[in-house]
């Protein structure tokens, strides 16, 4: 159920939210080569935080093994068809052979249809909208013969904002999160928080000076002339998934690089991080000259950039390449404990 928020607040928050995605027709997935199609499947999850449709896409490719799950989150206003056509994520499944699922805010859970990331009830686990989505990542796991070391969760604004809630609240669920123009973990706690966080200023949340939390790999994109979510949202994520130094980080960072490039028409700052093992730990794509949109992605879908380095294919080199192990970093947060004016 929604709070009960005045016909301001709510006024507000759809003119605020207006710009993480827009509402498109539902289009139709490119169809595969002649013996690979896959099978886009309708479903639906219930626990004591509600009920929640998903469609799990299956492809031909890969069938009787064990295979990768990517989880998306789609962004305001958008569904899995509308988010599937955008990231042309199910062509990569049929091309590579993992499955992915599109797990779908209801209109009841939020009028835009936003993923509810401002809402402390929200960022907690095993409570609210985390324990849908970790529930239906189980359900499509258990369903599907998916190896459970290689589960990853990516989604775009509100979607990308509750990828970080995500991998905060489940590290023991996802081997690695990507987000794309999307907020760190606990950016905001109500709606005015939301608004300051989306326009770039910094939150402080208690809870992350008073625990530890475990670090995943983690993969960010973000267009430097995006006016819904600033870009200094990315510059939270990176410091929030940057091991702090102290005795519990059970491995160390090796040493920064970044490399500066064009892709279909944008420069791009790629800044990469791996552990000491060579492993992908952080990468952080600034998108230049773009705004609020899916970087490549196809504009069969809505908030999409043709132009500019493909972040389906970025996202998924990095989550392939990386698996869950039965150790996990561990590190304190101090980054984002500086207040917001």
């Amino acid at each position: 159920m929604l709070p009960r928020l005045s016909r301001s607040i709510l006024a507000l928050m759809r003119r605020s939210f207006r710009g993480i995605g827009q509402s498109a027709p539902a289009p139709k997935a490119a169809k595969p080569a002649p013996g690979l199609e896959g099978q886009f499947v309708l479903a639906s999850y219930t626990n004591r935080s509600g009920t929640r449709s998903y469609k799990t896409y299956i492809p031909a490719r890969g069938r009787g093994q064990s295979r990768p799950l990517v989880v998306m989150l789609h962004g305001c206003k958008q569904n899995a068809d509308d988010f599937s056509a955008g990231t042309r994520m199910n062509e990569l499944a049929d091309e590579m052979g993992f499955i992915v699922t599109y797990p779908e805010q209801a209109a009841a859970g939020n009028v835009s249809r936003c993923w509810n990331w401002f809402r402390s009830a929200d960022q907690q686990r095993d409570s609210g909208e985390p324990s849908l989505i970790a529930g239906i990542t189980r359900e499509v796991i258990v369903r599907n013969d998916v190896d459970p070391r290689r589960v990853y969760v990516a989604g775009l604004s509100s979607g990308g904002a509750m990828a970080a809630i995500m991998g905060r609240t489940y590290p023991d669920l996802y081997a690695a999160i990507g987000i794309h123009s999307g907020l760190a973990y606990a950016s905001a706690s109500d709606i005015p928080s939301a608004l300051a966080a989306m326009r770039g200023r910094r939150f402080s949340d208690r809870r992350l000076s008073e625990s530890t939390f475990r670090v995943l790999p983690t993969i960010v994109f973000h267009g430097d002339l995006d006016t819904t979510v600033h870009s200094r949202n990315a510059e939270q994520v990176i410091a929030q998934a940057t091991p702090a130094d102290n005795d519990l980080v059970t491995r160390a960072f090796s040493a920064q690089t970044v490399e500066k490039g064009e892709e279909r028409g944008r420069r791009y700052t790629r800044t990469i991080r791996t552990d000491a093992s060579g492993n992908p730990a952080l990468e952080h794509w600034l998108v230049h000259g773009a705004g609020h949109a899916w970087s490549g992605g196809s504009p069969r879908g809505s908030y999409t950039d043709p132009r500019g380095p493909d972040a389906t294919r970025a996202m998924l080199r990095f989550f392939l390449s990386t698996r869950r192990e039965k150790h996990v970093q561990v590190a304190a947060s101090p980054h984002l404990m500086m207040k917001g004016a």
